[in-house]
Formats: structure tokens, sequence, C-alpha cells
């Protein structure tokens, strides 16, 4: 709890004429531990939500219990019933798919087509290349035709983390920061970080469809103002950190603005899949001028999923 928002809470927490228990306040951002909020003007950092307050989103509009400890007890919103139910529809027949034994049931009176069928009688049987077990009957005739085939699935989802989080300054390796650092603070010089993955996004990608590649990053606490301040991205072709500068390759994108202590994911630009999936890219990188957008970052969770 930082002391901007024991101190709001304290002053709030004062008896009011019309003995309101609650304020509403706006998210900026999620956070680890709980949500940045906007209140009455001021930034209140890290305020704990309670755990009925889900699919948290900077934007929502949340109902606050004021004190010396803050809490955000919930958002206003349409009853999620109807919201909540196709998604879940659509998560139980993943789950449903992944988990059956027999992934197609087809007859029909000519042998099967394809390889790796076992005979047992009139009844054929393989295993695809997911693993899954497919049968087919042959029968003499046809009384009701036969359900078509499921398409096969697109690749599951992929999920890769940096192998190493660095930073540079002045062209070498700053090996007393441990995160991706932009900006410079002190006026001791501007700070680049970077994100290695070797050569694993390209490996993942191999022979797939990229449908799209989202990174979720987290603001560190206490490097720069805590007020919302762009994350400026650049590609970067390294497999692990050089022991000179960081040269960095596209960029930047502002594809995600944080604030002290905020979690975030963004979608990369098209073309910067192409180039990470093809492996003419290999990582990302954070750079800034001046203190106006400095910031240490963590994270770097790299989900990437295929249409085929």
């Amino acid at each position: 709890m930082s002391d901007a928002a024991r101190r709001l809470g304290e002053a709030m927490s004062a008896p009011t004429p019309t003995g309101a228990g609650t304020v509403s306040g706006e998210v900026v951002d999620v956070t680890d531990q709980g949500v940045n909020v906007l209140l009455g003007g001021a930034l209140i950092l890290d305020v704990p939500c309670l755990a009925s307050y889900r699919a948290r989103a900077r934007g929502d509009w949340v109902v606050v219990r004021p004190g010396a400890r803050p809490v955000v007890l919930g958002r206003t919103a349409p009853d999620p019933g109807p919201i909540d139910e196709d998604a879940i529809r659509t998560v139980a027949t993943e789950v449903a798919l992944d988990a059956q034994v027999v992934r197609a049931a087809t007859w029909g009176t000519a042998a099967p087509a394809g390889t790796g069928w076992q005979t047992v009688t009139a009844l054929f049987m393989r295993k695809n290349s997911a693993g899954k077990i497919e049968l087919y009957g042959q029968v003499t005739a046809e009384t009701d035709p036969s359900p078509g085939a499921p398409g096969t699935p697109a690749p599951k989802a992929v999920t890769l983390t940096p192998s190493v989080i660095a930073s540079y300054r002045g062209g070498s390796r700053d090996e007393s920061r441990t995160e991706a650092y932009q900006g410079d603070w002190t006026g001791r010089g501007n700070l680049r970080g970077g994100l290695f993955y070797g050569m694993s996004i390209a490996a993942a990608c191999a022979g797939k469809t990229v449908a799209s590649m989202k990174v979720s990053l987290s603001r560190v606490p206490g490097a720069g103002v805590n007020a919302r301040r762009p994350v400026q991205l650049y590609l970067h072709a390294y497999t692990s950190p050089p022991s000179g500068q960081l040269g960095l390759g596209d960029g930047p994108e502002p594809v995600l603005s944080l604030s002290a202590g905020a979690s975030g994911t963004a979608t990369l630009p098209a073309s910067w899949q192409v180039a990470l999936a093809a492996g003419t890219a290999r990582g990302l990188a954070v750079y800034a001028d001046g203190s106006t957008n400095y910031m240490a970052l963590t994270g770097g969770k790299l989900t990437i999923t295929f249409s085929a």
C-alpha cells in the first residue's frame, strides 16, 4: 500500500454528511496485487480487490470502499451470464476435443483412404499426427449416410518466456540490472533493455500459420513517474545478450502504456509477427530517450496462436 493511498484512504474514511460508504473511481491499470485507481484526481497504486471483481481491465469504473486501506468492491456491468456462456461453451468444446479418445468415427463400403489403418474384421482404426484415435467401419450397404469427419483443429497456442532479460547503457551490458530498462533518470545516459528467447519463437512457428503474437509485460514500481507512460518496443536479432551494444531493429512501437506496478498485454504488429516467425528477428527490446518515458519492465511472456 503506497503512502498516497494510505493518506487518501484516511481522508476519505472520515464521516461524511451523507454517510456514503463507497466512492467510485476509474481503473488506470491492472497490477499483480490489484489495480491502480484514479480517485478524485489522485492516482492510487495497487489497491486490492475482492475476488468477485473478475476480468479486471483498464477503463473500468469501480466501487471503492474508502478507508486507511481502500478496497475495490467491484464494478457496475451488465449481467455476465449471457457473456460468460459463450466463452464457457468454447472452452468446454476445446477440452472435450483434447480429452476424447476417439477423434472421428466414419463408415462406408470402400476401404478407408490414407495410411496407418489397422483392420479388425470390418473395423479400421489408426492414430493421427495429434495422437488421437480414428475409427472407420466398412459396411456392406449404407442404410444411414456416414457423418463427415471433423476438420483438423488449429495447432495449440504456445507460450514462451524470455531465457534472459538484460539492460544496456553506454554500449555495454549493465550487469546490475535484471529488468529491461528504457530511458534515463539520472543523466548517466539512456538505457535500453532486451528480452531474449533464443530461437524458440521461430521453432514454435515452424510449419504453422501464425494468427497472432501477444506480449505481456509488467512495469516495476519505483522506476520513473507513477503515471502511465508508453512502452517503446523494438525488435532485435539476438538469440542471447551481446557483450557489446544491443542493436535495435524495427521500432519503436508504442503498443502498450503502463502506470507503475501495472501489467498489460499487447498484440505485436503483423510485420513483426512475420519476422519473428521466420527467425529474421529473434526477440524484443525497449528504448527511450530521457526521463519522460523512463521505466523498468519485467515479464515478457509471448503467447502465439495459430490458424493452421
